[in-house]
């Protein structure tokens, strides 16, 4: 005798079947049609949608017309819920002349329905993009990856819901990011990554913005002749990647917590004057971890940096920066946490300079770990624990040694990695 299974999915209200639905591909989403008439209709309400190039293969010339009359019809009918989340991903070619697909009026049709997420990665974006996008005042998230394509921000646009906006590999002339960031009254996190800009000024000008990544490419023998004007005073976390650029103008940042530096210096005789400014302009941030390629920083114009409590040094090899990265934690007075990491250069030592320790080591700091750490570079001793930590960062032997050896302090080793932990 056949066992009779409850349905218990179906008896849900269909606001939380939409939501189960929306975490499903949309292909799996449409099959669902066919387990009973309740759910035939269901995956036509679904709040997200999502297509990829996995929805593509296989699919014949008859099959993709099918297709495309398919997405018109599930973007398009009257009467639609609105949506949370639209996303294109390029794995195919979309908005190719072969396939004719109306990605245009796909993006329109999302944001006739009250998107809050538009999502899109794909090749000559930014000749598909409608300027209504630019007026959508139910977007609160907005992603363009636009494949090297100019992104063309028009004169009356108008955000004002907006909080997340990211570009990636964009190209962007004129005015374009002053007045496309200007019209976002509520933006809290903004990032361009890998991309490029054909103009004298970066100027991010937000009241509202409490996250910035900048990651601009870095070409070797490039001259980064544009300035960069940051004014975001509640800014939080600043993530910064990319050459020495002309000039840094940035405004106190008083909020702000974490910060994530990596610049590379080409031929400029500017090069340390402003790296410094860049770095004098974060000197209120908690967690900082920078990398560079050499010791570009002028630490004779580097503010003392009182919140600074964790500390990330990565680079290559020493190269001579031993007394830069002294002097510099000479003006991190309260910090507790720091880590190294540079693997050291073939047959090079640390050298033991006499310099006045750095207060920190005195009374903060807590813990120190080194990264691609060599025993080869230490002296394995009965008092080797201040012996390491004298030649690497340049103190006195009798103060250092006697902090080491009088704390409880627990070494860990391994994998080329050390990590002191001071009680």
């Amino acid at each position: 005798m056949a066992m009779c299974v409850e349905d218990r999915i179906s008896s849900f209200p269909d606001h939380i079947l939409f939501h189960i639905l929306s975490f499903l591909p949309i292909k799996d989403a449409v099959r669902t049609s066919i387990i009973s008439t309740k759910w035939r209709y269901l995956f036509a309400s679904i709040s997200t949608i999502k297509f990829d190039g996995s929805l593509m293969s296989g699919l014949t010339d008859r099959n993709v017309d099918s297709f495309k009359n398919f997405v018109d019809r599930l973007l398009k009918f009257p009467d639609q819920v609105s949506l949370d989340c639209f996303r294109l991903n390029d794995n195919v070619s979309w908005n190719d002349k072969e396939h004719d697909f109306d990605v245009s009026g796909w993006i329109c049709a999302a944001l006739c329905r009250g998107v809050k997420e538009i999502d899109l990665d794909l090749k000559n974006l930014g000749d598909t993009l409608p300027a209504l996008l630019f007026t959508c005042h139910s977007l609160v998230t907005l992603k363009l990856d636009a494949v090297d394509s100019e992104i063309k921000v028009p004169s009356d646009v108008c955000l004002g819901n907006l909080k997340t906006l990211q570009l990636r590999n964009s190209v962007l002339f004129g005015d374009s990011i002053h007045r496309l960031i200007s019209n976002c009254h509520v933006l809290e996190d903004l990032a361009f990554i890998e991309c490029g800009f054909d103009i004298s000024e970066v100027n991010i000008q937000s009241p509202s913005l409490k996250r910035l990544v900048l990651e601009f490419d870095v070409t070797e023998g490039r001259y980064f002749n544009y300035v960069v004007v940051i004014n975001a005073p509640i800014l939080v976390y600043f993530q910064y990647h990319a050459a020495v650029a002309a000039s840094y103008t940035l405004s106190t940042m008083k909020s702000l917590e974490k910060a994530d530096i990596s610049i590379y210096q080409f031929d400029s005789i500017n090069s340390e004057t402003s790296a410094t400014h860049l770095i004098q302009g974060i000197c209120n941030v908690r967690s900082l971890s920078l990398t560079t390629d050499a010791a570009i920083f002028l630490t004779s114009g580097l503010p003392i940096f009182h919140n600074l409590i964790e500390f990330k040094y990565l680079g290559v090899g020493f190269n001579g920066r031993e007394t830069w990265l002294v002097e510099f934690l000479h003006c991190v007075p309260n910090l507790k946490t720091l880590t190294l990491n540079f693997p050291d250069d073939a047959g090079t030592r640390w050298k033991a300079l006499r310099m006045k320790v750095p207060s920190c080591l005195s009374f903060h700091l807590k813990e120190i770990e080194i990264s691609y750490f060599d025993p080869r570079m230490i002296e394995m001793g009965a008092d080797w624990r201040g012996t390491w930590l004298v030649e690497f960062l340049h103190c006195d032997l009798a103060v250092t040694k006697t902090r080491l050896l009088a704390s409880a302090c627990q070494v860990l080793w391994s994998s080329g990695v050390i990590h002191v932990v001071i009680n």
